[in-house]
């Protein structure tokens, strides 16, 4: 059994700061306590780093499907960028074929991620269909940790579910303890704003925004909300991008419904501009939700602050500038959804929220690792630093600057030809990352051949153990 002894550094959890050593044996936290002085396989000295839990990302889109194309990243290359990037876990999307067993789902992205994945790994299950006779599949899927479900409102004739299928679906979740993940967006209303703008031939990127504005974004989570507090199952919003979603979320919360929502930094950090840059580069930033204008930024801040919001995932989902974006060229509607961010997210977070002092470092690694990790039924097997937990830790330097570039070797692993925060100056870079006790990254270099492996998650309320 190998062992690993990190000294001097200063501890970072959701909850605690602290000067400590922290030993491993095997794949968990062995022994946390000052001035260690057992033997160690390696030591690692962290004086003037923090140490942090590894980064969760609770909401990846490897080698999926969409538009006529697949994203750019898979389960290999996916999960070294973000290792790199300081996460060691990530939950990505299975999906079910409409009309097809969802364990049929679940076995085709066990194929794809099964010894590629250098981090460990969990799924969401995509339900693009329930009938009633198919309802005790989602026992089962529970039975095998895939304990939560996501569902759009959006894109008719693809994903999109009515709201029959969400209220059996939402019932049966709730009954089953698990929880339910939603894309609220009016996609019936927006479709129809859609065949209005092509016919009157606004056809260029801005208008994937102006297309799906954010009163249709705020109708869906209201709905969605009041059919879970209808249906009495946990609710999680995914990528909430503006105001007018987030008002619903708090006023859910008010009146004592189980809702949550994520964020992505993409909606911190990025605006509707965006889509007007010159040369079809406004392509690049195609996602849904759109972005949105710039004052929404604040709003989502304050709600990270206050906990209106509870996460911050990436939604990755990458598609190359070539050959994949360029497709939608004459036509918004035809550009692949998604971007990059998996291996961008903990630093430029740690400089959005703590370098620029909108949150503390707690609520940063609350945000970045913890809150997924409870929402998901992870912890505290993830998302912390104690003696029992899996050893996935990031020695994270706060101090070092970076620009993000494409052409940056320390900052772009993934496998996508441009990167959303093209010349972004960053301070705060993982340099060590840690999976169950082995050291996957260090100093911008890929050190091991370590493969991640499935995390069976817990029910809700439960807690998982390593």
């Amino acid at each position: 059994m190998s062992s690993l002894l990190i000294k001097n550094g200063r501890v970072i959890t959701a909850t605690d700061d602290y000067f400590a050593d922290v030993y491993v044996e095997g794949e968990t936290i062995h022994t946390i306590g000052q001035n260690l002085t057992v033997q160690a396989d390696e030591v690692i000295d962290a004086a003037g780093k923090l140490v942090i839990p590894g980064g969760i990302d609770s909401h990846t889109h490897m080698d999926m499907p969409f538009g006529g194309t697949t994203s750019a990243d898979d389960f290999e290359s996916g999960t070294i960028a973000a290792a790199f990037g300081g996460t060691t876990t990530i939950i990505d999307f299975a999906i079910q074929t409409k009309g097809e067993s969802t364990i049929k789902g679940l076995d085709t992205w066990h194929e794809k991620a099964n010894g590629k994945a250098s981090i460990d790994y969990a799924f969401h299950m995509i339900v693009t269909d329930m009938p009633d006779e198919r309802l005790p599949e989602m026992q089962k899927l529970a039975d095998e940790g895939v304990t939560s479900y996501k569902l759009f409102m959006a894109y008719p004739g693809v994903l999109y579910v009515d709201d029959g299928t969400l209220y059996r679906t939402f019932r049966q979740a709730g009954q089953n303890g698990t929880r339910i993940c939603m894309h609220a967006e009016n996609g019936i209303v927006i479709d129809e704003i859609i065949k209005e703008a092509k016919a009157d031939g606004k056809l260029d990127p801005i208008y994937h925004a102006l297309t799906r504005p954010t009163r249709m974004e705020a109708e869906g989570v209201h709905r969605a909300i009041a059919i879970a507090e209808v249906a009495d199952v946990p609710l999680y919003i995914v990528h909430l991008s503006s105001s007018d979603a987030l008002d619903e979320v708090k006023r859910g919360r008010a009146r004592g419904v189980d809702v949550m929502a994520e964020t992505c930094p993409q909606y911190l950090f990025m605006d509707q501009s965006y889509y007007q840059r010159p040369n079809f580069e406004g392509a690049k930033y195609v996602m849904t939700p759109a972005l949105r204008e710039k004052w929404n930024q604040d709003v989502l801040w304050k709600g990270l602050e206050f906990d209106h919001l509870a996460n911050v995932a990436t939604d990755h989902c990458p598609f190359c500038f070539k050959d994949q974006k360029e497709l939608g060229i004459g036509d918004f509607t035809k550009i692949p959804n998604g971007a990059p961010g998996v291996e961008n997210r903990v630093s430029v977070m740690y400089q959005g929220a703590v370098v620029e002092g909108r949150l503390s470092l707690n609520r940063w690694v609350e945000l970045m690792s913890t809150a997924a990790a409870k929402t998901f039924g992870m912890f505290p097997k993830k998302g912390t630093i104690a003696v029992g937990s899996d050893a996935d830790i990031v020695i994270f330097d706060p101090n070092r600057k970076e620009t993000i570039s494409v052409d940056n070797p320390f900052t772009h692993h993934m496998r996508v030809d441009y990167s959303a925060y093209e010349g972004v100056e960053i301070q705060g870079w993982s340099e060590i990352t840690i999976s169950r006790g082995k050291v996957i990254c260090r100093n911008g270099k890929l050190e091991t051949s370590h493969k991640g492996e499935f995390v069976k998650r817990a029910r809700q309320g439960e807690l998982l153990r390593s």
